[in-house]
């Protein structure tokens, strides 16, 4: 059984976005497969009793916590069925999901950087539960679309859409390797995903198909300030975290944006992860950044690599 959401293809995309769409269908509906994941029939479950707003209310952003606006009693046990909660914060009437990283901090470190995204169609690249999504149509996207082929992410955003309803912001059961053709998007994001990729030009030539000439790239990810040597290879984890095979530095990341055929790849920040920005709560009661680091040197992580470094780059594509 498939939501509604991840069916009914938005008014007002472009045409090759709403071909690729379609297109996709077979595989969005597998992702849904039962024996895919064994938790699918509790996640409907929940799905169904998530209550819809009477009336509807409007997305809400306050203090950068994205909201409903209502003010009625939330079952709290009900949403903690789609632990861990990693992007947000979120509050649905009395209920504040206490998100493991603040992703509202990565996003005003970006917002006045990037193309005003006005009348803006917009692709979010591995967009987790879909929590910058909300972001994007609070700054004036028209559409705004994510991707991301982890279910359990799929369903908190399908929950949270439920409460938030907006046909024009949607997350689809993909990854990057659906990707496959022009979609005429105006801006595609790609935060937290580069560094996962086996092949970091593939990826991001994968996501340059898919922007209109002169649509932008907003980049983030990892990187190393040791500019001795040009990549740091992985073998193994780093700050605990499996398939991460080489971080870049500074020039390394912009030599490789433009060799993907972007143009006018600049760094806009560059920002240390802190304890505050990326931990343990009750609603992501596993081990966090302050566990992933020497508790010796918290510059170094528990494998002995510095210590995680995020860098945000802008660019465009070729006119």
């Amino acid at each position: 059984m498939m939501p509604r959401s991840v069916v009914e293809v938005p008014d007002g995309l472009p045409v090759p976005c709403q071909t690729w769409w379609r297109d996709h269908l077979s595989e969005i509906q597998s992702a849904y497969a039962p024996e895919r994941n064994g938790h699918l029939p509790d996640w409907h479950r929940m799905l169904e009793r998530v209550p819809e707003p009477s009336p509807p209310h409007p997305p809400v952003l306050q203090d950068s916590v994205v909201w409903d606006g209502s003010t009625d009693p939330m079952d709290r046990d009900l949403w903690m069925c789609l632990h861990p909660w990693r992007k947000g914060p979120y509050r649905f009437g009395d209920l504040y999901i206490d998100t493991e990283w603040r992703s509202d901090w990565k996003w005003d470190r970006l917002a006045n950087e990037i193309a005003p995204l006005d009348g803006r169609i917009c692709l979010d690249v591995g967009c987790g539960n879909g929590y910058h999504l909300w972001r994007m149509k609070g700054a004036g996207a028209s559409h705004a679309i994510g991707i991301d082929p982890y279910l359990l992410y799929v369903f908190q955003f399908h929950a949270i859409h439920k409460r938030l309803k907006d046909p024009t912001v949607r997350v689809l059961p993909l990854g990057a390797e659906h990707l496959d053709r022009y979609l005429e998007v105006d801006t595609v994001f790609s935060m937290g995903v580069l560094y996962h990729a086996t092949d970091p030009h593939l990826h991001l030539e994968t996501i340059r198909r898919t922007v209109r000439p002169g649509g932008q790239l907003v980049l983030e990810t990892l990187i190393v300030p040791d500019e001795r040597a040009p990549v740091l290879s992985i073998n193994g984890r780093y700050a605990r975290m499996r398939n991460i095979r080489m971080l870049p530095t500074e020039q390394t990341l912009i030599e490789w944006v433009q060799e993907s055929g972007w143009r006018n790849a600049r760094i806009k920040d560059v920002t240390v992860t802190s304890i505050h920005e990326q931990r343990s709560t009750e609603w992501m009661t596993f081990h966090s950044l302050e566990q992933f680091l020497d508790p010796e040197d918290k510059r170094k992580t528990v494998e002995g690599f510095p210590a995680p470094c995020r860098c945000l780059l802008l660019a465009e594509a070729p006119i």
